[in-house]
C-alpha cells in the first residue's frame, strides 16, 4: 500500500460505496484492482465471494499470478478470476436445465457460426455465400449484444433485410436448442436471460458474488452491462474501471455510454481519476494529451508523468508505401545499434493488416526478427478443428456442426446426397442429426448399405463417449485417432512430408494440451469441462507466454494493453487513420481514441510515418497527411524526413553506427 499514490490507496480502500475508477493508460489500474482483492480479504471478505472479471484469458492469468503474490495462495484459490464469457459459461454449467439444455453444451466459433447459418439458409431454398452471410451473422450479434431477442428484432426490424435477419435469428435459436450449442455472444446473453426469468438463480448468484471487480469497464457491450448490473443487485459492491479515451471497440458493440449509465443506476456511485502515468515519458503524455482533447468527454482527465524525455516525437514523410517500410526496418535497425536494444522493444503498428505485408519484407531483407499479432490461431488448423470435432461429438452427440465436419473424415463413402437426405429426415423430425441415424424412418429413406454406414459410426461414437466416462479418456482419444487412421489421412491429404509431420504433431499437441489441463484443474476433469473451457481459448497458453525476441507487427485494436520502449505508428494519414469508412460515416472520435490508444503504447520513443501517394486498386494515388497529426503539440514534433537529411547528418549517423558497430564486436 505505501508504494500506491494517494488516488490508487484511496480507490482500493473504498468498499463501502459503489466506484469507478477512471483509469488513464499506465496509470496501475490493474495494480489497483489486484491490491483491493488483497484488501478485501484482510479485512474479512471470504476469498470465495469475490469476483474479478476483464476480457482477455492473458489478463485474468495475468491478474491471477499477481493476486497470488500479494496473498498467500491457499487463501486466493476460491477467488473467481474470468473473463466475461468464461463467466457466463460458469453460470451456464451450473443452470443448465432452468434454460432447458443438456449437460454438455457445444461452444459454437465463429467458422461453426457461418457454417450453422449456411445449412439454415441452403434448407430453406436461400443460397447465399459466406460474403453474403457475413452481414447476417453481424446482424444477429449485434441484437444479442444488445440483449435483443429474436421476437423483439422482429418487432424492432426497420426494412426487410433486417426482416430476414431476424427471421434467420429466430431459426439459427431454434437449430442451436435441438443441437444443444451455444455461441460466444450467448455466453452473456443465456445468463443474463436465466437472471431475469428466475429470481430465485439470480438471488443465489448475487449471494455468492459479495464484491465483483471490472476491469476494462469502457469495453462492456449492453448485454454485458446488464449482466453485471444483474449480478451486483441493488446493493452495488463493486469497482469498475475504465477510460472513455480507450474505447476502441464500437465495431463489437462496446459502449462507452455505460459509463454515463452507471451514475444513473447507482445514484451512490463514488468516482476516483488516477491521472499519474508510470509508462511514457513526458512529452509523449502531452502528446496524448493534447490529441484526445479534441474528443468531447464523459468524465475530464489529464494524464501526467514524471518521466523526462529527450527525443521529440518524429514524423517521417515518405515518397510511398514501400519507401515507408524500408525506411521503418532501417530506422529500427539503427536504433538497435545506437540503443542496443532488444528486438523486442520494438512495435510497429497500424490501422489495417494489409499494412504489414511490405513490413515483413523490409524485416527480412535486414535480418530483422518480428511478429506478426493475430495470426492464424492453433485452432484454426484444419487438422485441430477436426479431431475436435470428433471430440465435441463424444461429449454433445447432439451437435450437428462436429457431426457434419466428421462424417466423412476420412472418407466412409458417405456422399453429399446421403447427408442432404439425412439433413431433410432430421430438420422435418426436429431432431439432430445423431439422433436420425438411429431411427427405422430414415431407414427407409436410404438403401441398407448406406444406412448400415451411418448407424455404424454412431454406435461407434456411443460407445466411445461411454468409456470416456470409465476409463483413462486420452488413451481413447489417441485410439480414436489411430481408429479412423487420421494420420494416414493427414499424410495422404499433404503437400510435403513436413506439412504432414507438422498437422501430426499439431494433433499429438492439442492431446497433450488436454491432458495436462485435466491434471492441472482441481474442479473440472471431466472432457466436457476441459473442451468447453478450450473453445474460449484463442491460442494455446505457451503461445500467449511467448516472449521471443521478436520485432512486434500489430493493429492498433490488438495493441491496446501493451507497452513498449519504441513505437512506429504507420499510415498516418487520411483515408488509413482515421479510415475512410469512419470519415465516410462521421465516427472520427473513435479514429482518435485508436491514435491515443496507439501513442500511449510508447515507452521511451514514438515515430510517425506518412506516405506522399500511395497505390490502390493499381493506380497511384497522392494522399494527405492524417488530421491527427495537425493536432499534436508542433515544438514536440520533428517532421524531419529521413531520407532529406542533409550530408552532415548522414555522415555523423554513419559514423556513430559504425563505432556502436566496432563496440560491440569487441565486447563479444
Amino acid at each position: 500500500m505505501r508504494k500506491l499514490n494517494p488516488e490508487q490507496q484511496k480507490a482500493v480502500l473504498m468498499t463501502d460505496a459503489p466506484l469507478l475508477v477512471i483509469a488513464g493508460a499506465g496509470s496501475g489500474k490493474t495494480r489497483v484492482i489486484t491490491e483491493k482483492i488483497s484488501h478485501l480479504i484482510n479485512t474479512g471478505v471470504e476469498a470465495k465471494h469475490i469476483t474479478a472479471v476483464t476480457f482477455t484469458n492473458k489478463a485474468a492469468r495475468e491478474m491471477r499470478a499477481r493476486v497470488d503474490k500479494l496473498c498467500y495462495s491457499k487463501k486466493t484459490q476460491s477467488i473467481r478470476i474470468s473473463t466475461f464469457h468464461s463467466l457466463g459459461l460458469d453460470v451456464l454449467r451450473k443452470e443448465y436445465l432452468a434454460l432447458g439444455l443438456k449437460k454438455n453444451l457445444s461452444i459454437l466459433d465463429e467458422q461453426d457460426k457461418t457454417k450453422v447459418l449456411q445449412d439454415i439458409l441452403e434448407n430453406s431454398q436461400h443460397q447465399l455465400d459466406k460474403a453474403q452471410i457475413s452481414p447476417l451473422s453481424w446482424q444477429i450479434s449485434g441484437w444479442k449484444n444488445q440483449a435483443v431477442l429474436p421476437a423483439q428484432a422482429m418487432s424492432i426490424a426497420e426494412d426487410a433485410q433486417q426482416q430476414f435477419a431476424a427471421a434467420l435469428y429466430e431459426q439459427y435459436e431454434q437449430y442451436n436448442h435441438v443441437c444443444n450449442a451455444v455461441d460466444f455472444d450467448d455466453l452473456i446473453l443465456k445468463p443474463l436471460t436465466l437472471f431475469n426469468e428466475h429470481p430465485a438463480i439470480l438471488e443465489k448468484w448475487q449471494l455468492s458474488t459479495r464484491y465483483l471487480l471490472l476491469d476494462e469497464y469502457q469495453d462492456t457491450n449492453t448485454t454485458q452491462y446488464e449482466f453485471f448490473k444483474h449480478l451486483v443487485g441493488s446493493v452495488g459492491q463493486f469497482t469498475v474501471v475504465g477510460d472513455d479515451d480507450q474505447s476502441i471497440y464500437a465495431w463489437r458493440g462496446a459502449n462507452p455510454e455505460n459509463l454515463f449509465t452507471l451514475k444513473k443506476d447507482f445514484p451512490r456511485l463514488e468516482i476516483i481519476k488516477l491521472e499519474q502515468n508510470y509508462r511514457s515519458n513526458q512529452r509523449i503524455l502531452k502528446a496524448a494529451n493534447q490529441l484526445i482533447s479534441n474528443n468531447p468527454h464523459l468524465y475530464e482527465k489529464n494524464l501526467w508523468s514524471n518521466i523526462i524525455g529527450d527525443d521529440n516525437i518524429t514524423v517521417i514523410k515518405c515518397k510511398d508505401e514501400f519507401s515507408e517500410a524500408q525506411q521503418i526496418a532501417a530506422e529500427i535497425s539503427r536504433l538497435k545499434f545506437k540503443h542496443r536494444a532488444n528486438n523486442a522493444d520494438f512495435a510497429i503498428l497500424y490501422r489495417s493488416n494489409h499494412q504489414a505485408r511490405l513490413l515483413e519484407k523490409s524485416l527480412r531483407e535486414l535480418s530483422l526478427p518480428y511478429e506478426i499479432s493475430g495470426g492464424t490461431s492453433f485452432f484454426s488448423h484444419t487438422e485441430i478443428k477436426d479431431v475436435l470435432s470428433y471430440i465435441k461429438l463424444l461429449i454433445n452427440p447432439d451437435d450437428n456442426s462436429a457431426f457434419l465436419r466428421v462424417i466423412n473424415t476420412p472418407r466412409r463413402e458417405i456422399g453429399t446426397t446421403t447427408v442432404e437426405k439425412l439433413a431433410l429426415y432430421a430438420n422435418e423430425r426436429r431432431i439432430s442429426l445423431f439422433n436420425a441415424c438411429f431411427e427405422m424412418g430414415l431407414k427407409v429413406q436410404l438403401n441398407e448399405r448406406t444406412y448400415q454406414k451411418l448407424y455404424s459410426f454412431c454406435e461407434w461414437i456411443v460407445a466411445l463417449s461411454d468409456r470416456t466416462q470409465q476409463e483413462d479418456p486420452i488413451a481413447i482419444l489417441h485410439e480414436m485417432v489411430q481408429h479412423i487412421d487420421y494420420y494416414d489421412w493427414i499424410k495422404a491429404h499433404a503437400n510435403s512430408d513436413k506439412q504432414a509431420e507438422r498437422k501430426i504433431d499439431n494433433v499429438l499437441e492439442l492431446i497433450k494440451w488436454i491432458e495436462n489441463s485435466a491434471k492441472r484443474s482441481q474442479e473440472e476433469r471431466s472432457l466436457g469441462d476441459i473442451v468447453s473451457r478450450m473453445m474460449l481459448l484463442d491460442s494455446l497458453e505457451r503461445n500467449e507466454k511467448d516472449e521471443t525476441d521478436q520485432i512486434k507487427l500489430m493493429t492498433l485494436h490488438a495493441a491496446k494493453g501493451l507497452e513498449f520502449p519504441y513505437v512506429y505508428l504507420i499510415g498516418m494519414e487520411e483515408g488509413i487513420l482515421p479510415h475512410q469508412n469512419s470519415i465516410d460515416t462521421d465516427q472520427i472520435e473513435e479514429e482518435r481514441r485508436l491514435a491515443y490508444v496507439g501513442i500511449t503504447r510508447a515507452q521511451k520513443q514514438l515515430t510517425f510515418s506518412y506516405c506522399s501517394q500511395r497505390k490502390k486498386y493499381g493506380d497511384i494515388t497522392s494522399t494527405e497527411p492524417s488530421r491527427f497529426l495537425t493536432e499534436l503539440p508542433v515544438q514536440d514534433l520533428d517532421w524531419a524526413a529521413v531520407n532529406k537529411r542533409n550530408p552532415e547528418d548522414q555522415k555523423k549517423k554513419g559514423q556513430e553506427n559504425l563505432a556502436l558497430m566496432k563496440s560491440l564486436l569487441k565486447s563479444s
